[in-house]
């Protein structure tokens, strides 16, 4: 699965999407330190245990560089950034039962907008499974040859 580079500078820095998912009463915000474990453990029960260790990593950091999505007191989605390695998106995820609703782009789009006001020029969307989602999200392109990327000397997950 190739890596994708998004133009930051290209973003509007607008919080519109924000706003449309309160419609649907669903809030986009970072978590608080008391939501760290809750968070971390809902990943993993409803993803991946390295994208769980990834998503205590963003929590962790300072800045937090992760965003929540929150319906009726109920987590349904997470994105992070600054988790693999610094520059990168990801990952990401929104309960299935809720995908539809746009709530994965306000996801993606809180964390870049994020990082483009941190003041970083591009991200990195490492490990892409859905290329179209973030071409037509965010204006991202391939980057050539960056199968398997910076995890190929990971250790086995």
């Amino acid at each position: 699965m190739p890596d994708m580079l998004v133009k930051l500078y290209n973003l509007r820095n607008s919080w519109d999407f924000i706003l449309e998912q309160k419609i649907l009463g669903i809030e986009i915000r970072k978590p608080v330190g008391p939501e760290k474990r809750l968070v971390v453990n809902w990943v993993e029960k409803n993803f991946f245990c390295a994208w769980a260790s990834e998503t205590d990593v963003a929590i962790s950091n300072k800045p937090i560089s992760c965003f929540i999505a929150i319906k009726e007191r109920e987590l349904i989605g997470f994105s992070c950034y600054d988790a693999t390695a610094l520059g990168y998106f990801g990952p990401m995820g929104v309960q299935e039962i809720f995908r539809g609703r746009g709530t994965g782009k306000a996801l993606l789009k809180a964390s870049l907008l994020d990082m483009k006001l941190k003041g970083y020029g591009y991200a990195i969307i490492g490990a892409v499974d859905i290329p179209e989602f973030y071409k037509k999200t965010v204006g991202a392109i391939e980057i050539y040859e960056s199968s398997p990327g910076i995890l190929k000397t990971c250790l086995k997950i």
